[in-house]
């Protein structure tokens, strides 16, 4: 008997996996608020040097606000007052002569600066004054960010490995509420930095374990639909952030507000079983046949699961795990796997970059910023339910290779259009955001189908780790010249497709459970009840 056949008679997809489902959804609602938070805290609002100190000596005399701001502070080309420069005096001429200013005395901000607080009643630059020549600085923590995420995505992956799914998640749980809480209350820049790394680092554990728990407890005609649920919970807290961040202008109270739905992710956590694949495969049959049982009574199966004993399960997963453990170096050990983690990551590290390098540019199509965060998660509602549908007719690595293709068309189309016409831009770019959103949510039910049980968590955190490192590298490139940064965008995309398109399918195959079975090894007495020329539904993916 195959795990597969096993799920099929205690229902693969019953109240019990409804159940996983809906718990691990909760807890990765928080997860899309965290990852896209620097939009809104990150913001940079428009502002001027302070011209308060001029005043101090009557200087300005009775001038009202509007003639202060014409004689200290030069105008630019648009007519907008300059950002970071200021007159070295004032220049009170300028109030009857509005001549050219280009030869005036200009100096650097003397006094700070003053901000609009229109949109944002405060964000990290107006904290610390993260402005001018420290501007690059808003972008350093999105990097940060990210860069601690990268790192906990292997590290949690292969703990996860080690000590389970369920204890590893729960760790995620705790410590990425506190790290996000108290990076909230910062009282230096460099400190928020640092509890910012932590942040991403503890949090990443939630998205690899919990889309590895889903797959792993449903039957292989519902892995799919498991897949476009999964994925849809980032969706809403992309569209939550906006509504949330609409209400709540100041960046703390907005950081703790987004990390407070994690307190019912760690209430509910105790309903969460730990795969019985992994208990398998470690030899703790017992712990194992326990969540079988429950699954089964929870699904009105009792009776097909009273005639499994425990003994029968430890052949259901053939592994050598009592004679050493598996670690990422298994990733790369044999041909198969090498070629696997080579072609995953490369695909997982553009989706990601693409993806993040849209997401983090909603600032940049001159329209209302909370609408274009929200535009951007509504519209991967109906890219993601696509999913279904494409993943049955077309299956994984075709929809894969599509979607990614027509991002990187979205993309170059978008270098085209004048930065004038803000509407088409954005229209094009929320097109690319729901093909980009396809490639995402797709990918990530790929991965956990190719990776075999034994490194499955230890796959997926590594895919994890390069997305991470492809998030890292996407504000830099949105650094650049708005061209250049979609060039640059629309070629990665473009190459993931011919990467992804190179992967092997997996469309109503099981799941491998060992390394053996990705390489196309048989161990004796293994797969003896499948009979040659099986149907596809019952093979071991290659």
């Amino acid at each position: 008997m195959k795990f597969e056949d096993l799920l099929s008679e205690i229902n693969g997809f019953g109240r019990f996996q409804i159940m996983v489902l809906f718990i691990n959804f909760i807890g990765r609602f928080s997860l899309a608020c965290h990852f896209l938070l620097s939009n809104f805290i990150a913001a940079i609002p428009s502002h001027h040097c302070d011209i308060s100190h001029l005043n101090i000596d009557g200087i300005l005399g009775n001038l009202s606000r509007e003639e202060r701001l014409t004689v200290s502070i030069p105008a630019q080309e648009d007519g907008t007052l300059a950002s970071c420069r200021m007159f070295s005096y004032p220049q009170f001429h300028l109030l009857s002569n509005s001549s050219n200013t280009t030869d005036l005395p200009i100096i650097q901000c003397q006094n700070g600066w003053e901000y609009d607080n229109s949109t944002f009643i405060s964000t990290l630059a107006t904290q610390w004054d993260l402005v001018c020549d420290k501007r690059a600085m808003n972008k350093l923590t999105t990097t940060i960010f990210f860069i601690g995420v990268m790192f906990g995505a292997a590290a949690f992956g292969s703990l996860s490995a080690i000590f389970g799914r369920k204890p590893m998640l729960l760790a995620s749980y705790v410590s990425g509420m506190g790290f996000a809480v108290a990076s909230a209350f910062s009282s230096s820049f460099i400190m928020f930095a640092v509890l910012r790394f932590f942040t991403g680092f503890t949090i990443t554990g939630i998205v690899i374990i919990s889309s590895v728990l889903n797959v792993e407890w449903v039957s292989i005609e519902h892995r799919r639909l498991v897949g476009v649920i999964d994925c849809m919970s980032w969706t809403f807290g992309t569209m939550g952030l906006a509504l949330i961040a609409y209400f709540i202008r100041d960046w703390q109270w907005l950081t703790v507000a987004t990390s407070l739905p994690i307190i019912i992710a760690i209430v509910t956590w105790w309903w969460v079983p730990e795969s019985a694949r992994w208990l398998i495969a470690n030899g703790k049959i017992d712990k194992a046949h326990y969540y079988l049982r429950k699954c089964a009574a929870m699904n009105h199966r009792k009776e097909a699961i009273a005639s499994i004993k425990a003994e029968t399960l430890a052949n259901i997963i053939v592994t050598d795990r009592r004679n050493r453990k598996y670690s990422y170096l298994d990733l790369v050990r044999t041909p198969k796997m090498r070629r696997l983690a080579l072609l995953t990551g490369i695909t997982w590290f553009s989706v990601a970059t693409v993806s993040y390098g849209i997401s983090f540019n909603i600032s940049g199509f001159g329209l209302n910023l909370y609408l274009t965060q929200f535009v951007y998660g509504a519209i991967e509602i109906p890219a993601k339910l696509s999913i279904y549908y494409l993943l049955e007719k077309f299956g994984r690595c075709k929809t894969e290779t599509g979607s990614l293709l027509m991002v990187g068309i979205c993309l170059m189309i978008n270098t085209f259009v004048p930065r004038d016409q803000t509407t088409a831009r954005t229209v094009i770019a929320v097109l690319g955001r729901g093909c980009s959103g396809t490639s995402f949510g797709t990918i990530i039910l790929y991965s956990s189908e190719l990776y075999p049980t034994v490194v499955r968590q230890n796959g997926m955190g590594y895919n994890s780790f390069m997305a991470r490192l492809g998030v890292s590298v996407a504000p830099l490139i949105l650094l650049l010249d708005d061209i250049w940064s979609q060039v640059i965008l629309s070629s990665i995309a473009l190459c993931a497709a011919l990467v992804a398109y190179q992967l092997p399918e997996t469309r109503g195959k099981c799941l491998p459970e060992t390394i053996d079975d990705v390489e196309g090894i048989r161990r004796n007495g293994l797969h003896q009840h499948l009979k040659n020329g099986g149907k596809e539904g019952n093979e071991v993916m290659r």
